[in-house]
């Protein structure tokens, strides 16, 4: 039996005339788009084409929530008092669940962003508040959200506690620390750029659940989806190569939701 593998893309990152990534292109590749949610990118326009475009493909859609920082596109740490880090991520989820229903489909999970994303696998206050602003937008939908993050990380750990369904994610092109965290972008070697190489490794992790550290080490990851970043450079062809690497491997790509 086939294995079942989530290839997830963060788009919809565009902002005015300011044009980021090649989201119509990676929509023919992923099984599931984050699209930005207007904080740390993303305005209400392409909100609303990033999601039409998503619909008319099949691709399922999560909202990319982040900090309040578009000048830093949402990857400075802020330290957000808990109870307005959930309203503001409430806001974000509802306004893409909206636009979601004008184009014809809807939001299956959340993904948060960038310093939000590595801050949650530790800090629990904030933690905390993105498992309550999901579990309050759950108590409108009729399908409830997922949460997607890292393995091991409080966020996650959190929404199992309360109900919500934790869906483990890894990043193709990012390099791993021996603790199985992400390697800061500050440092050399963090992204990885050679498709080839990453589509192998990823090919290996979803086949034995395992990863190589920068340190050489050899790190245990269950995961059901694997993410490329669209604002990398190559990103569409590096998706490409992670398909066809997996599903020649044997893997059934379908959404996880």
């Amino acid at each position: 039996m086939s294995r079942v593998i989530d290839l997830n893309a963060d788009m919809g990152e565009s902002f005015g005339a300011w044009q980021m990534g090649q989201d119509e292109d990676l929509l023919e590749v992923v099984t599931s788009a984050n699209i930005a949610c207007g904080f740390h990118a993303g305005d209400a326009s392409t909100m609303v084409r990033t999601c039409s475009a998503a619909a008319r493909r099949g691709v399922r859609i999560g909202a990319h929530v982040a900090y309040r920082d578009l000048a830093g596109f949402g990857r400075n740490f802020i330290d957000v008092p808990p109870a307005q880090l959930r309203d503001e991520l409430v806001y974000q989820i509802g306004a893409l669940c909206t636009i979601a229903r004008t184009a014809g489909t809807r939001v299956d999970y959340v993904k948060p962003h960038g310093a939000l994303y590595n801050a949650i696998v530790h800090h629990e206050g904030q933690a905390g508040a993105v498992v309550q602003a999901v579990a309050a937008v759950n108590q409108t939908l009729e399908q409830p959200l997922a949460i997607l993050g890292l393995p091991g990380s409080a966020v996650l750990a959190e929404a199992e506690r309360t109900g919500i369904r934790a869906v483990r994610e890894a990043f193709a092109d990012r390099a791993y620390t021996a603790d199985g965290t992400l390697v800061s972008r500050r440092l050399e070697g963090a992204v990885l750029h050679d498709q080839d190489q990453v589509a192998a490794r990823m090919v290996e992790l979803v086949r034995s659940g395992t990863v190589t550290a920068v340190d050489g080490s050899t790190v245990t990851i269950d995961v059901e989806s694997v993410c490329v970043h669209g604002d990398s450079p190559g990103a569409v062809a590096m998706a490409r190569a992670i398909r066809t690497a997996l599903e020649a491997d044997g893997m059934d790509l379908r959404a996880f939701a």
